[in-house]
């Protein structure tokens, strides 16, 4: 019993020694790769600085000549379900970008012969996604509205949030005049559609019509009010009453003419934001002035061309270390 015990302890001390000497191998391999790396950088460190400098003069050099970049950032919001027109459209015109159909810009007003540097993108804004939290919130939220009117415009308003979020169309360009004048000439075409603007006149001939009769409304409510002040003030009306006779007529319910007259107001006042907002399909929230297009520290010249050097350098290295040793086999 005492011999296998025996055997066992050192069979443990065997194997730790083995796993103790592999790690140390392991280290020393690494020491003497980072020290083969080290010896390499130290033989061609001349050789590298050189390619550096003359990297960053000819990125320099480049970075003058070659002509900048412009870029116009136009925020807008689709209207009356008019999303997919807006990108359809910023489609068909990048399309006919690519094809250089000079006949499709001057159909839209734009005199250019040559299309070199134009580009147009659009991007929604906000991507909608909401969290599970704010999702259970709102759903308690329309709970405390159950079996009122309420709930139904809350909902609509909440799916034309979700459906109209704002979109940033970006143009590029290399001339800033030109620039400017392609992108306003692009917005115009955009909102140049009959269909939405048949629409449009539709919506803000309604919303007059509602606001003209809401202040008739209003007005005759405010009547009736000042009525029951008078008679309050002659006839000496319980504080306490709620309904009075006007002219041997039926009751008037005064709290009810109190809430008509607030709710008046308000649909007054939400048609006026409507008419202010509701003036084109792709309404344009910001028209950005010409700024120039930032590129990463990677994308510019006096960095990307240093680099191309080295790592041609590096490859040429490897080939010729892989070619020595393929001699010695």
């Amino acid at each position: 019993m005492t011999d296998n015990q025996t055997n066992n302890t050192n069979s443990d001390e065997i194997d730790l020694g083995q796993l103790f000497q592999l790690i140390g191998r392991g280290f020393n391999k690494l020491f003497n790769f980072i020290l083969k790396l080290f010896l390499y950088f130290k033989k061609n460190a001349l050789i590298l600085l050189i390619l550096i400098v003359v990297g960053a003069a000819i990125g320099f050099g480049l970075s003058q000549i070659i002509t900048k970049k412009l870029k116009t950032e136009v925020i807008v919001k689709p209207q009356m379900e008019s999303k997919n027109y807006l990108y359809d459209v910023i489609n068909e015109v990048q399309s006919n970008i690519r094809a250089k159909n000079l006949d499709f810009f001057r159909s839209i007003g734009i005199e250019m012969d040559n299309l070199d540097g134009l580009k147009v993108e659009i991007a929604p804004i906000d991507d909608g996604k909401v969290s599970s939290e704010s999702e259970m919130k709102f759903l308690e939220l329309l709970q405390s509205f159950e079996n009122t009117d309420a709930v139904t415009d809350i909902v609509r308003a909440e799916l034309q949030n979700k459906s109209s979020f704002n979109h940033r169309i970006t143009f590029f360009y290399k001339n800033a005049e030109n620039g400017k004048i392609f992108a306003q000439k692009v917005m115009e075409y955009i909102n140049s559609n009959d269909y939405f603007g048949g629409l449009i006149e539709i919506y803000r001939e309604n919303a007059q019509t509602r606001i003209t009769e809401n202040k008739a409304l209003l007005k005759q409510v405010d009547e009736l009010i000042s009525n029951y002040s008078k008679q309050m003030a002659q006839k000496g009306v319980l504080s306490g009453s709620e309904r009075i006779v006007l002219d041997n007529q039926e009751r008037i319910n005064i709290t009810g003419l109190f809430t008509l007259k607030n709710n008046l107001i308000k649909d007054i006042e939400a048609k006026k934001i409507e008419l202010k907002q509701r003036t084109e399909a792709i309404k344009l929230l910001n028209f950005g002035r010409s700024q120039e297009v930032q590129k990463s520290v990677f994308g510019k010249t006096i960095v990307l061309i240093p680099l191309t050097l080295l790592a041609g350098f590096f490859i040429a290295s490897v080939l010729i270390f892989l070619n020595k040793k393929s001699k010695e086999i």
